[in-house]
């Protein structure tokens, strides 16, 4: 805490008729009466009866220095500065005046005069440890203010932040280093921290350019940028030559209109001119977080309405890295999955979406998105038989058909023959879901077909044959008759190999034509 010191000096409403002597026990009694109330920490009251004593004895630098004390306790640093810088005029042996205005620079920010009253102190008192240790204090916000000045130049923001904070320690009252950490905060996306500062500079002077530029910088981020502009505008009134007020307001009227013309090209239905018009928009500030990643999810949506899937994939990714928290662009992204059959990456993005927004929609959302990954892992019908999921019942019929009559070569191996089995009881499998309306109803919905038939236990192949290939009416053919010339066939397929006779083939085409 600053000291005030012992003087003789007086003040009085008559003290134009009295003698100098008199006037200085007066200046006197008022600097005591100040002292008092500074031990108190009354430090208003202080500064009224120091100011009594300078007016009744103007030339006393001592009074000076304690008035100076006592603004400093009242964070009025620049008018301290003032009463120090005219105590040492007065006297300039005068240790503590010295002291003061270097701590006073010092606060302000101005290491480099701070240096400079602290060495006079040394050279009038070299043992001095208070000017000692301000002297390195002083030192270390000079190093501060460079390291920052080139962590500003690499857009190390979080240096700069760093740097700050520590020169603020000793720079309290220094609006530019307050100023520059507020901007930096605002860079980081950090912005409720970078209003706070801008704010408190405000409430001490509101016409202070930068900090107005800092506010709307902020705005500007968080994609306000019609109140933005408002603050940048106020900020060039304050500070005409302020280029970054003007950069700034320059590129968020540029930044609004780029997009609105794309919005008005997507509403009108031309995508490519919405696609260019939002790529353009992308280029104008790459700083600002906020918008940039509306302009990509905004891109993404048109890329899916232009059939871009993987480009919609790709910019709703770059949108949510820019915003973890944007909703849209995770649905957006999950729409794109879902369209690309990619349903594991969909499921995680709307489990994102619903962990973070719990409404109903978007639990419909993952519930559908879960049900088709896990249609996707079953083994699929229509696949099987060769069809379009929308096949009319004559579609599949026909695929049944086709796909019954495998070939079989007689020089296959029995694991080859063994494996057309299994294919031929798949094309059964598919057919019989597919063939019955409530099956694959069930079927298409997603529901386990084999927790109501018993692992498909009702699939009957003498069913399937006697639909399409006879049965029964005394042709007495049957899935089981048809196996017995099935392993027929396999047994001569062993006699044509032992006997070389691998090029006649047999299919289950000439078993059809004879059921036929």
């Amino acid at each position: 805490m600053a000291t005030v010191d012992d003087c003789d000096v007086t003040m009085d409403p008559e003290m134009e008729i009295l003698s100098d002597e008199e006037l200085e026990r007066e200046a006197e009694s008022f600097k005591e009466q100040g002292n008092a109330y500074y031990i108190k920490k009354d430090y208003s009251e202080a500064f009224n009866y120091y100011t009594k004593a300078i007016d009744m004895c103007p030339k006393n630098a001592s009074y000076y220095g304690n008035r100076a004390a006592t603004l400093m306790m009242l964070s009025r640093h620049r008018e301290a500065l003032e009463d120090s810088q005219q105590a040492v005029r007065l006297d300039d042996t005068f240790m503590k005046g010295h002291l003061r205005e270097g701590k006073c620079h010092l606060s302000l920010g101005n290491a480099m005069a701070a240096s400079r009253c602290f060495h006079r102190v040394l050279e009038l008192e070299p043992d001095n440890s208070q000017a000692q240790q301000e002297v390195k204090n002083a030192d270390s916000v000079l190093e501060y203010e460079k390291m920052a000045e080139l962590g500003f130049e690499k857009h190390d923001f979080r240096m700069v932040v760093f740097c700050m904070d520590r020169a603020l320690e000793s720079a309290s009252a220094c609006h530019r280093f307050k100023v520059l950490k507020a901007e930096c905060l605002a860079m980081l996306g950090r912005y409720p921290e970078a209003q706070s500062v801008a704010s408190d500079i405000l409430r001490m002077d509101s016409t202070n350019g930068d900090a107005l530029y800092v506010r709307g910088l902020c705005l500007y981020y968080e994609d306000c940028i019609d109140k933005a502009v408002q603050f940048f505008v106020q900020a060039l009134r304050m500070a005409p030559d302020h280029e970054k007020a003007r950069l700034a307001c320059r590129n968020a009227k540029a930044l609004k209109a780029k997009k609105e013309d794309g919005n008005k090209a997507f509403k009108d239905g031309n995508y490519d001119a919405a696609y260019e018009l939002y790529s353009e928009a992308l280029t104008i500030d790459p700083n600002n977080i906020k918008t940039n990643a509306k302009l990509f999810c905004n891109r993404g949506t048109v890329g899916s309405k232009l059939k871009k899937i993987d480009q919609a994939i790709e910019d709703c990714t770059k949108a949510v890295k820019l915003d973890e928290t944007y909703i849209k662009a995770y649905l957006r992204r999950a729409q794109c999955y879902m369209d690309k059959e990619e349903y594991d990456e969909a499921v995680r993005d709307y489990e994102k979406v619903y962990q973070t927004e719990k409404t109903k929609e978007h639990k419909h959302l993952l519930k559908n998105a879960q049900l088709e990954l896990k249609k996707s892992k079953r083994k699929d019908y229509y696949k099987v038989l060769g069809v379009d999921k929308n096949a009319t019942e004559d579609e599949i019929k026909k695929a049944y058909r086709k796909r019954a009559l495998i070939r079989i070569s007689i020089s296959a191996s029995a694991e080859v023959q063994k494996e057309e089995e299994k294919k031929f009881k798949e094309v059964g499998e598919a057919f019989t879901v597919l063939s019955d309306p409530k099956k694959k109803s069930r079927y298409d919905s997603g529901h386990d077909l084999e927790d109501d038939t018993g692992n498909m236990g009702d699939f009957d192949a003498n069913n399937i044959f006697k639909a399409f290939f006879g049965g029964g009416g005394g042709q007495g053919y049957s899935f089981e008759a048809n196996q017995c010339m099935y392993t027929n066939i396999c047994m001569k397929q062993q006699y044509f190999k032992k006997n070389d006779l691998t090029n006649n083939i047999f299919t289950i085409q000439h078993i059809s034509d004879s059921v036929e």
